[in-house]
């Protein structure tokens, strides 16, 4: 294409800040896969260009552009807020929230306006971070926008200001590779500061060759990087990256601040009091958030497991990734071992939110069902969620398969394959989801299984077969000690809960072939029941090879070990896992509930 001289931009309104952004933002999400494989600081975890490209995506699938500058500037800032993920991806949507509260009600910008919005921002972003350390996204950005300001009279319009700045933008990014010795042993620029490079480079990219409409109808397209390389492995020292969006902040940042550093590193404060935005990284984010929740409402949370995400980029035992829901009731143990993603429903205790088993463990989520007037609810597992985790895995596996609870009892699985289908087209890459049609002990023994015939070095499509075929051999049967908690989660009728009551029913749920929950049977106390349960699963036994077994419990341990002799004396084999089962069964089933899941051969 042939290169024309830009007409000049003195001005900037809303609608062109927007395209702009656009224009930068689709730039990043395509060189996202090089940005994971460059990324070793603060964590070697390889999902700097994932986190970055979700945080930018958001603008992409849900803003439309406004004629002032001043309003699309704070729908942007407020956007990227919400949507960040990851160090990076708060840096820059710090950067973004400082440029916004730093520009006047302003329809259009004038270019000097604009060199004094982003040169007063950098204070936000410094200040947003624990511990700022220079030769990283930080100082690449401080030093592109000091360059503006100190030139701005220099410029004659914007595109000759942008297309100026990146000699300073390239020289500031490979100097971060001599300033951090972690960058300069893995020979690599820091990640974060790459992405931001990419950014400016998609606005020249913009200015120098595309007009609007073209990139209006343009497709953001993930490109392959191969590099040469492999940054050196490290050892995590704290597991979850952990963020929140906390609404009506009762405590200013440096009490917050000082709160958070008790619990780990890598701490990003971002935000105001309204609205704030935290980051950092810990082993224990469930005390985290138990001692957050007095601090404001906690509207959102993430929990991003980097022991995980390091084993893909740098200890991959195969080339096809396996991923489920919380509700799949399996030991950590096992899922280290097979190396399972697993993404968390979310819990909402009133306006409060919490990710499943992460944020929220068993334990305290029964306790605070007893204390708390509030029944909890429980939403799927967002689209965006598996778009972030499908792409971060597309980029260092063959292939991935998904298999999550039964479509009948959550949105998950919907959004999983919405997810999958958007990432396999832009990675060219299969990612099959399948419908356990059950959920719990029964959607972990599929889950082992499947791990196992990975293991075994099967292809994808033998594997998704297989794994089909095991779906039919599901069972599970929870004994209900107290149906209280059946009537007030809504799955049994006051009415029918107080007849019960009256005649002191237990009942036994189970899931049928399509994947909706059932009263399979019932008795008059919970040992009854649990002996009918055993009753039913040796005539199931009879004819039939039980492959293997879960025990699961909610709080009630004694049941739990009666249930292991009981089938461990049936099959002659210990249990897979014995687990205290998913706050999600459990909210509906409640304290003292008990399982056997199980997977026919």
């Amino acid at each position: 294409m042939t290169l024309t001289t830009p007409a000049p931009l003195n001005e900037m309104d809303g609608r062109r800040l927007y395209y702009t952004f656009i224009a930068g933002a689709r730039k990043v999400i395509e060189h996202q896969v090089e940005l994971n494989k460059i990324n070793v600081f603060p964590v070697n975890d390889g999902d700097t260009g994932t986190n970055l490209a979700s945080t930018i995506r958001a603008v992409i699938d849900s803003l439309h552009p406004h004629r002032s500058y001043k309003i699309t500037a704070d729908r942007i800032a407020e956007t990227t807020l919400i949507n960040a993920r990851g160090n990076s991806g708060i840096i820059f949507a710090q950067f973004l929230y400082g440029m916004s509260m730093e520009t006047g009600n302003y329809k259009t910008i004038t270019l000097s306006q604009f060199a004094e919005s982003i040169k007063n921002s950098i204070r936000y972003i410094y200040e947003a971070v624990s511990n700022p350390v220079e030769g990283t996204m930080l100082t690449v950005i401080k030093e592109w926008a000091n360059y503006i300001y100190d030139n701005r009279f220099r410029f004659t319009d914007f595109n000759e200001m942008f297309i100026s700045s990146l000699i300073v933008l390239n020289k500031s990014l490979v100097e971060t590779k001599s300033k951090l010795a972690v960058l300069a042993k893995a020979n690599v620029v820091d990640a974060g500061a790459r992405g931001f490079v990419f950014f400016i480079e998609g606005i020249i990219d913009f200015i120098l060759n595309r007009n609007l409409k073209e990139l209006i109808q343009a497709k953001a397209e993930t490109g392959v990087f191969e590099k040469i390389d492999e940054a050196i492995p490290e050892k995590v020292e704290f597991r979850y990256c952990t963020e929140a969006l906390i609404k009506n902040s009762t405590i200013d940042n440096k009490t917050l601040r000082s709160k958070l550093e008790k619990y780990g590193n890598s701490i990003v404060v971002a935000g105001s009091d309204r609205m704030r935005r935290i980051h950092l990284h810990t082993n224990t984010p469930a005390d985290l958030f138990n001692e957050l929740r007095f601090t404001g409402t906690l509207a959102f949370q993430k929990a991003d497991d980097m022991v995980r995400q390091s084993d893909v980029v740098y200890n991959r035992k195969w080339k096809i990734a396996l991923v489920t829901d919380s509700t799949c009731d399996l030991s950590q143990d096992l899922i280290d071992k097979y190396q399972i993603n697993m993404l968390p429903i979310n819990i909402n205790f009133g306006e409060n939110h919490y990710l499943d088993k992460v944020t929220i463990q068993p334990e305290q989520f029964y306790t605070l069902l007893e204390e708390n007037k509030d029944y909890p609810k429980s939403s799927q597992v967002n689209e965006k969620a598996f778009t972030n985790l499908f792409s971060h895995l597309a980029s260092h596996y063959d292939s991935i398969i998904a298999i999550h609870l039964s479509d009948k009892l959550s949105g998950t699985f919907n959004s999983s394959q919405k997810a999958a289908l958007a990432i396999s087209k832009e990675f060219n890459k299969p990612i099959s989801v399948i419908n356990s049609k059950n959920l719990s002990g029964a959607l972990g023994l599929i889950i082992l299984r499947t791990a196992q015939a990975i293991e075994e070095g099967l292809s994808h499509d033998m594997v998704v077969k297989m794994s089909q075929s095991w779906v039919r051999k599901l069972k599970i049967f929870v004994s209900v000690r107290d149906i209280k908690y059946l009537i007030r989660g809504g799955r049994l009728s006051a009415t029918k809960g107080l007849i019960a009551r009256i005649l002191n029913v237990n009942p036994i749920v189970s899931i049928d072939e399509s994947g909706k929950a059932i009263v399979f049977d019932k008795a008059f106390n919970q040992k009854a029941n649990m002996e009918k349960v055993m009753g039913h699963i040796r005539k199931l036994n009879q004819g039939n090879t039980i492959w293997n077994y879960i025990v699961l419990h909610a709080n009630n341990p004694e049941a739990a070990q009666w249930y292991s002799e009981k089938m461990e004396t049936l099959t002659m084999k210990t249990p897979a896992s014995v687990v205290n089962i998913s706050p999600i069964i459990g909210a509906n089933a409640g304290i003292g509930a008990a399982a056997i899941a199980f997977l026919l051969d």
